[in-house]
């Protein structure tokens, strides 16, 4: 279930609502009345939660589910466990996205109170500077500073002897201490889900946090997501440059380093020691092992052993992409049949 610090609960509902507010059927109608608290993950669904199916790769998680009940196409109905019921739907996922945004909403700002909420809780020691916001039930520890026109989201966590640059703004985090984040960073923000609805695109709601442990540097500009549903990790020690882009649910190990302008899409795992260079771009759902190193601009598409470097586009093991290079060079100034002659 979504952090109840970042995200209100709207109620129950019960599966025929939910039915009928996706378009869906019930599989087994003497289920109508089943409540359901909330969204989860096939992996992490609890007993009352509704999750979704919408690719067969993951009937294996979808058999062993603990989720109340589940949104699936006609085919896969049959698929689900005896104690998750099926909700039949055209667009699973599309139903889930509906589900969470009537169970979970985001807790914002709130109107008309003061730049530091009543209740936020600031250790002694906390420099806050001018046009500084901080929400409802945030802390901020002890020798932290807060520059001008930082906003610090509701319920958010930020360690001591921390410092936070002017116009960054946080939101759904937990943040360690001596951590630096440079003027102008964004983390916490919406990831980037979309998915066909009955009328076209539809957002899918983004209810995961971003942890980010003690002694990380994030750079100006830099963007971090929260995550769908798991949380987006920023491992101990690591130095993100400027204007970096790390999207929802990836997880980066401790003491890696991202050079300007490198773009890590969703659910990427980047080990301990990991080194980027500048404009390095990474597919979803890659994994890069510990003390890999991509060279700057590389395109990764597809999983780095540990300890590698590779580079290119697509990237592949740095040699062989600098004798591929090379090759290429020499066959370009190979003079053509006929060239140079009267």
């Amino acid at each position: 279930m979504p952090d109840s610090r970042f995200y209100e609960s709207l109620g129950p509902a019960s599966l025929s609502e939910l039915a009928a507010l996706t378009g869906g059927r019930l599989a087994s109608e003497g289920e109508g009345e089943r409540p359901i608290h909330g969204v989860g993950a096939l992996a992490s669904a609890d007993r009352q939660s509704v999750t979704f199916l919408s690719d067969r790769r993951y009937l294996r998680q979808l058999a062993a589910t603990s989720a109340a009940a589940c949104f699936v196409g006609e085919s896969d109905a049959k698929s689900c466990p005896a104690t998750c019921a099926a909700v039949i739907v055209p667009l699973p996922q599309a139903a889930y996205a509906m589900a969470a945004e009537r169970f979970h909403r985001p807790r914002a700002h709130e109107a008309g109170s003061p730049a530091v909420h009543p209740t936020a809780r600031l250790e002694e020691g906390v420099i806050v500077c001018a046009g500084v916001v901080i929400g409802a039930g945030a802390m901020v520890g002890r020798g932290t500073r807060l520059s001008p026109g930082v906003v610090i989201g509701p319920g958010v966590a930020i360690g001591r002897d921390g410092e936070v640059g002017a116009n960054a703004s946080i939101a759904f985090a937990l943040i360690g201490d001596r951590v630096r984040i440079c003027a102008g960073a964004l983390i916490g923000e919406p990831g980037f889900g979309a998915t066909a609805g009955p009328k076209g695109l539809i957002d899918i709601p983004q209810l995961g946090r971003v942890i980010i442990q003690d002694g990380v540097t994030v750079g100006a500009g830099a963007c971090i997501d929260r995550g769908a549903l798991e949380d987006t990790v920023i491992g101990e020690n690591t130095k993100i440059d400027n204007l970096v882009q790390i999207a929802h649910n990836v997880i980066v190990g401790r003491n890696c380093v991202l050079a300007a302008h490198t773009g890590v899409s969703g659910s990427v795992t980047i080990g301990d020691g990991v080194q980027l260079g500048g404009r390095v771009g990474i597919a979803d759902h890659i994994t890069i092992g510990a003390g890999a190193r991509l060279a700057a601009a590389a395109g990764t598409m597809r999983d780095v052993p540990a300890g590698e470097t590779w580079g290119g586009m697509p990237a592949r093991p740095i040699r062989r992409w600098m004798r591929e290079t090379a090759l290429l060079a020499r066959l370009a100034d190979r003079p053509r049949k006929g060239e140079g002659q009267p």
